[in-house]
């Protein structure tokens, strides 16, 4: 009979363990899923329309709030560690935000590159350079909120007239060149993560220059890799797709008198189409039924790429 109890209680207890288990599974699954969601196109309400510069920095404020409010890269607790593609896709939105707050500091909130810096540009363009895996001792989202709290004084700072923006076509010509550099080391891994291993020319002319000439780069994107990649490449689309709708705001006048506008409106929808969710990113050959996602990204991506070069020629020579 004590023995019969005793098997009755075992059991009792391995359903209690197993029940257990089932419910973080679900839990853990409920959480990664919520957590995967990629962020929606931003609204930035009404803006100031006396003061200048206010689309670009409100749409880098918001891109800086929303990785506050959510940032993965640096999680090493369940489940959240267990997720690549949107911490990838994070870090590509990361870098974009960094090149323009980079141009806002040296170029756009200067008249010449021998005035003084801005303290609020300079300020969140330090704290952004905080590497972004750290969680504490600071925490990459501790510095995330600073720079997002300097934007926001340097936007009130174009409000009474103690910070200025200067959209010129010679800073778009400098914030253009930044993405084209940018978009071409993205492009470069794109198209050729099929071969993973390989020697490769760059596609980035200011990579060729660096190097002297037309010498090979290392390419070295392993298997498992592929998806943080494509994701890395989208979550720089969509920074730039935001990016470009706030330039087009900002930059209308000289969009229009450097007959730039409609080459623009393709830029963002070309990044546009970067946006699509595969269930599983494949790594397909040419002749395979399989799709390869890397590439369909890359066409688009790079299209949008040559368009920047164009766009760089206009306003240059328009």
């Amino acid at each position: 009979m004590e023995e019969k109890h005793r098997g009755m209680g075992d059991k009792k207890y391995g359903g209690t363990i197993c029940f257990i288990i089932l419910a973080l599974i679900v839990i853990g699954l409920i959480i990664m899923g919520v957590n995967s969601k990629k962020p929606g196109r931003l609204e930035l309400g009404k803006l100031d329309a006396g003061v200048k510069g206010a689309a670009f920095i409100k749409t880098n404020e918001t891109l800086i709030q929303q990785m506050c409010d959510n940032w993965l890269p640096n999680d090493v607790f369940w489940p959240t560690a267990l997720l690549d593609n949107m911490p990838n896709f994070q870090i590509g939105e990361l870098e974009v935000v960094r090149y323009n707050i980079r141009v806002l500091r040296d170029n756009l909130s200067r008249m010449r590159t021998t005035d003084k810096l801005d303290p609020w540009a300079e300020g969140a363009f330090t704290a952004l350079s905080n590497d972004p895996l750290k969680w504490w001792l600071p925490s990459a989202e501790s510095r995330w909120v600073k720079a997002s709290k300097d934007l926001g004084a340097f936007y009130k700072g174009l409000q009474n007239g103690s910070s200025h923006f200067y959209p010129r076509a010679d800073n778009l010509v400098e914030l253009f060149s930044q993405y084209a550099s940018l978009m071409g080391g993205v492009n470069t891994r794109l198209i050729n993560a099929p071969q993973r291993k390989d020697m490769v020319l760059p596609v980035n002319e200011d990579v060729k220059k660096d190097l002297g000439g037309d010498e090979l780069v290392q390419i070295n994107i392993p298997f498992h890799k592929i998806d943080d990649n494509f994701y890395y490449a989208q979550g720089v689309a969509y920074a730039l797709h935001e990016s470009f709708k706030a330039i087009r705001i900002d930059f209308i006048d000289v969009l229009k008198r450097k007959n730039s506008l409609k080459l623009v409106d393709k830029i963002i929808e070309d990044l546009g189409r970067c946006h699509f969710e595969p269930w599983i990113v494949f790594n397909g050959a040419p002749e395979s039924i399989f799709a390869n996602h890397s590439l369909n990204l890359s066409s688009v991506f790079n299209d949008a790429r040559q368009k920047v070069y164009s766009l760089i020629v206009a306003l240059q020579q328009g």
